[in-house]
C-alpha cells in the first residue's frame, strides 16, 4: 500500500456502477486506504485478508454509490470493513467447527461388537449434532465454550444438544442397541 495512486479495483460484480466520478474516488482512496488497510489488518493480524477485505469494502462502496460527504463515505467504508472482518471470522469459525467435527466422523477401524454400531451410529448423525455430542460429552466443554468452537449462539447450545441426544437415542434404539423405553 505504498502508492496513494486507487488502484484498479477488481470489483466481483462486473455490473457494479459507481457513482462518484473517478478524481473524486481517486482522492478519497489516497486519504483513506492506508488507514483502513492499518484497521483491518490490526484486527485480522493478516496482511492478506487485509488487503482482499480492504478491496472488497471499497467495491461496495462503489456499488452503493453513497451521495453524500466524504466523512459519510468514510463512516459507511469502515463499516463494511468491519462487518465484512465478522464475516470472514465467523466464517472461519464455522470451517473450524466442520474440520473439527470431521474428525469424529468415522467409527473406529478396529472395533467389534456393540461399541462399533454405535460409532456406526454416531457417524450418521450431521457434522453439528456430532461436533455438539463430543464437545459436551467427551470433551466436557461447558456451552459457552461450546458455542465459541463451533460459532453458534451460548443460548442455542441446550436446546440443540436435547436435540442431538434425543435423535441419538432414537436412532440407537431403531437398530436395538439400546431398550426401548
Amino acid at each position: 500500500m505504498d502508492t496513494l495512486v486507487a488502484p484498479r479495483i477488481q470489483c466481483t460484480r462486473p455490473d457494479a456502477v459507481a457513482r462518484l466520478d473517478e478524481a473524486a474516488f481517486s482522492a478519497f482512496y489516497s486519504k483513506t486506504s492506508r488507514a483502513l488497510w492499518a484497521y483491518v489488518y490490526r484486527v485480522t493480524g493478516n496482511a492478506a485478508d487485509a488487503d482482499d477485505i480492504v478491496q472488497e469494502a471499497f467495491c461496495r462502496l462503489l456499488r452503493v454509490g453513497l451521495e453524500a460527504g466524504e466523512e459519510e463515505w468514510r463512516r459507511y467504508l469502515y463499516r463494511i470493513a468491519s462487518n465484512l472482518v465478522v464475516d470472514r471470522w465467523r466464517h472461519r469459525k464455522r470451517q473450524e467447527g466442520d474440520e473439527r467435527a470431521k474428525k469424529f466422523a468415522a467409527p473406529p477401524e478396529s472395533g467389534r461388537g456393540d461399541d462399533a454400531d454405535v460409532a456406526r451410529t454416531f457417524a450418521t448423525l450431521t457434522s453439528r449434532e456430532r461436533a455438539l455430542l463430543w464437545l459436551a460429552y467427551v470433551e466436557e466443554e461447558s456451552h459457552e465454550e461450546i458455542a465459541a468452537s463451533l460459532g453458534l449462539g451460548r443460548r442455542s447450545i441446550k436446546v440443540l444438544l436435547f436435540r442431538a441426544r434425543r435423535r441419538l437415542r432414537d436412532l440407537l434404539k431403531s437398530q436395538g442397541l439400546i431398550a426401548r423405553a
